[in-house]
Order: structure tokens, then C-alpha cells, then sequence
């Protein structure tokens, strides 16, 4: 009941702001404006149990843990902990600060179904639904709690073996290299959505098995890196040989992680309107050894959205329903991309088309509301980042690369957007840069990559 009263609270918040009314606690409220983000949290754990432990922490538990870190008085193993919950705590604090209304969480570890959500209702229940501190392990700027009714984590191709030897080791499932996308377990490196709004689980489509063969510019991948002391091509191949056996590419699943397309229902002041999240997580395109493996299947990874929303028909999901997205449907595609269309590793090209691609909302992935922060700015002066970038305010990782994207559809009415990268003159600096934790920088204080978000505006 509490717990009821308090979402009820909030709601009536929301529709105060937005200058919504309604007539009694039953109706929906509308709203006028929705904010969508992509945040990789960079929860890579070494177990599923191991994260859903700490995200079931309590919060005295936690404390006792943090104040034994500041005081230097843990053992190893509890200051392993600390530290992973100072981490959690980090990545609370800033969802709090920007609070979206829909979020793509990013390396959120799963059971590798998305069935197993212990770890995500730890993370409302502990840390979301508990005022966070804009100044990391030192107290105090409490942000205020938030709550997503809504959560859904989903199956993973990571780490799921695929009975085959596709490094060519000799050995079948041999390690992570022989899984569909690359994990040491089934459903390391996962990804979860956490909204307000109502998701249509019942028309959700997922892609998980989609074949990279069906692809229309599926490569098959060839030893072309011939000459390479530190990689050798494996016993009994030679170079210009395919990495794959015919047997093995006519299996070979498209997703490191999967393709979802999840509707959200959103309550405007017009009636219900629906925005299809679509979510993924390519794999990145370093990594390669002998070939280009890693590299063409991120390109194709992201080359599935744009033949997506293009309404392809060669499409098909794991129900076997087949075809793309309907012409007219409001999308916004989230996630580490693991591309920029400016510098980086991987197939420029690829990203750039679909970030200019004609059902795409040009003011927000190459106008005025491209997503910019003033932190990305100081990241490669100060060392934080690795290397420098055309557009350094445009940048959403400490490696210096655009890599996390929201990109919204054309039919959308985008009115904000931002990175969320404080400088350091800026409230939450703290919150990614503290050279008391670790390294002080990256995934040891927050995350290497930073929340994405963009807002729209519903009549």
C-alpha cells in the first residue's frame, strides 16, 4: 500500500508539471513530455549471483560496507564489495539526477532468459527507491528516490555455447568464443528496460535468433590478417580461407546480445501513443585476430535498424513473424552502438547512414538537439580519455568515441537532449572522476560510458 501511494505521489508530481489534470486516483495520467535514455552500466560481473547479491544489499548493510572503505578497515574481500556497491550507488545517483522516464540499462547481468528479475527489483528496491548522494562516498546533496513500475530484462546470446568450434581451437564450447556472442556465462553483458509507462510485453518482438547469413550485406569473414606474429591462423587453415565452415555460417546468429523492439504506451494529452524502443548492444569491432569477424558483424548489427525501420521483409523475429517496422511508428533506437560516425575502429559508414537515414529525427543525431555535455569537453585535455575526437562534446566514453546513441524518429518532436558528463565545475563530477575509488576514472567509480538521453513533446 505504501508502495502504491508513493508511485500515486509521484504521478500526481508528473502531471502538476506537465499541466496535465485528471479526475480521480483510477485515471491515467497523461503527459506531455517524455525524456528516453541508454546508459551501459558496465555491471560485468563474474556471476549472475554475484550482482543480484549485491543488488539485494540493504542499505545499512551497504553503509557498514562503504564507512568500512573510507576508513580503510575492510578485509579483501569486503572492500571488493565496497567498492562494487560505491559503483552502484554512483550509477543510482546519476539516473536519479537526469531521471528519465524510459531507460535501456547496458551490461545489466541476467540468468540469460531476462526471465530471473531478482537483480533489477534489488536495484529499484536498494538503491533507486533510496536518495543517492551527488557526491559519491561523501554524503550528503541527496538526490530524490525513483521508481519504474515498469521492468523487463531480456534473453541474451552471450555466453549461450553454440555446440560449434567457432574460434577453431579444435575444441566445441571451449570457451567464450564459441558462444553465440561473447561471454564467459549465459547472460554476462545483458540488457534491461526500466520505464514509467506500461510495456507492451505482448507485442514485443525479439530477434535473438535472427540468422547474419539473412542479412542482405552479411560478409562471410576471411583470414586476411596473414602476417601477424602475436595472432596465428589456426593449424590446418591457410590465408583467404573463410573463418567459418558452411555448416557453421548457415547457423551463425546475427546479435552478440539480441534485437528488441519493445512498444511503450505513452498517456499524452491526445490519447495513448505508442514509441517502440528499439534496443541493442553490437558487439564491438576490435578484438580480431586473423579476421575481421568482430568488425563486420557490429557493422550488421547496426545495419539491422536501418533495414528495420525501413519495413525489410526479408525481417523475421523469434515468433517467425516477419516484415520491419510499420511506416508511420514513432522509435527511438538505444544503446552502445560500439560506433561513431566520426573516428573509431569499425564501418563509419554504417552508423552515419543510419543516424542520417530519412526516418530518423535529423535534429537530434546531426542538428541542434544532438546530445552534448560540457564533461566531454575536458575528458581528452585532462587524460581521462584515450583519444581525441572531432566533436569532443559530442563524446559518451571515456575512450574518447560517440559510441552510446538515442535516436529518435522523425515523427517525434524532440525538445532536449544531453549527455550526462558533468565538468568539473559541475554538481555529480564526483560522480565518475574520484581518485579515492580505484583508478578514480571509468568503471571503477561509475561507468566508462555515460547516460544518453533525449526528450519529447506530446500534444
Amino acid at each position: 500500500m505504501k508502495l502504491i501511494k508513493t508511485l500515486a505521489a509521484v504521478a500526481i508530481s508528473s502531471a502538476l508539471l506537465t499541466g496535465c489534470v485528471f479526475e480521480s486516483d483510477n485515471d491515467v495520467i497523461p503527459v506531455r513530455e517524455v525524456s528516453v535514455a541508454t546508459f551501459n552500466l558496465s555491471f560485468d560481473r563474474f556471476t549472475f549471483e554475484q550482482l543480484v547479491d549485491e543488488m539485494q544489499t540493504t542499505l545499512s548493510a551497504q553503509q557498514t560496507l562503504v564507512d568500512g572503505f573510507i576508513a580503510n578497515t575492510l578485509s579483501a574481500d569486503d572492500k571488493a564489495k565496497a567498492l562494487k556497491i560505491i559503483q552502484i550507488r554512483n550509477v543510482a545517483a546519476i539516473i536519479q539526477s537526469q531521471r528519465p522516464d524510459i531507460i535501456l540499462l547496458a551490461e545489466y547481468n541476467n540468468d540469460g532468459t531476462g526471465d530471473d528479475l531478482s537483480a533489477l527489483k534489488g536495484f529499484q528496491d536498494n538503491y533507486l527507491s533510496v536518495g543517492q548522494s551527488l557526491n559519491s562516498i561523501d554524503g550528503g546533496d541527496t538526490l530524490s528516490p525513483i521508481h519504474y513500475p515498469f521492468t523487463e530484462s531480456y534473453a541474451t546470446n552471450t555466453g549461450l555455447m553454440s555446440g560449434l568450434d567457432l574460434n577453431n581451437d579444435g575444441k566445441v564450447n571451449s570457451g567464450p568464443n564459441d558462444a553465440w556472442g561473447f561471454g564467459q556465462y549465459h547472460g554476462q553483458y545483458a540488457f534491461a528496460l526500466m520505464s514509467q509507462f506500461k510495456i507492451d510485453n505482448k507485442n514485443t518482438r525479439t530477434f535473438q535468433t535472427f540468422k547474419w547469413k539473412d542479412l542482405p550485406t552479411a560478409t562471410m569473414p576471411v583470414i586476411n590478417n596473414c602476417d601477424d606474429e602475436k595472432n596465428k591462423i589456426p593449424a590446418g587453415m591457410s590465408c583467404g580461407d573463410n573463418w567459418y565452415s558452411d555448416a557453421e555460417w548457415q547457423q551463425l546468429r546475427l546479435s552478440s546480445k539480441n534485437h528488441v523492439d519493445a512498444p511503450v504506451i505513452i498517456p499524452t494529452p491526445s490519447g495513448d501513443q505508442v514509441v517502440h524502443i528499439l534496443m541493442s548492444h553490437p558487439t564491438p569491432p576490435v578484438f580480431d585476430t586473423v579476421t575481421e569477424n568482430n568488425k563486420l558483424k557490429n557493422r550488421d548489427e547496426i545495419q539491422f535498424w536501418t533495414d528495420y525501420i525501413d519495413g525489410a521483409e526479408f525481417i523475421y523475429d523469434d515468433k517467425g513473424n516477419k516484415g520491419g517496422l510499420a511506416d508511420n511508428a514513432k522509435f527511438v533506437i538505444v544503446g552502445d552502438l560500439n560506433a561513431d560516425p566520426e573516428a573509431g575502429d569499425g564501418f563509419i559508414e554504417t552508423i552515419d547512414t543510419l543516424l542520417k537515414h530519412q526516418r530518423v529525427n535529423q535534429e537530434a543525431t546531426n542538428g541542434a538537439y544532438v546530445p552534448t555535455s560540457f564533461g566531454a569537453e575536458y575528458c581528452f585535455p585532462s587524460g581521462e580519455c584515450r583519444q581525441d575526437n572531432p566533436y569532443p562534446n559530442r563524446l559518451t566514453s571515456t575512450f574518447g568515441l560517440q559510441v552510446d546513441h538515442a535516436i529518435p524518429s522523425s515523427n517525434l518532436n524532440i525538445v532536449d537532449s544531453g549527455v550526462y558528463w558533468p565538468a568539473p565545475n559541475e554538481a555529480g563530477y564526483l560522480l565518475m572522476n574520484d581518485e579515492r575509488i580505484g583508478k578514480g576514472k571509468g568503471k571503477d567509480i561509475s561507468s566508462d560510458h555515460r547516460m544518453v538521453w533525449l526528450k519529447a513533446r506530446f500534444n
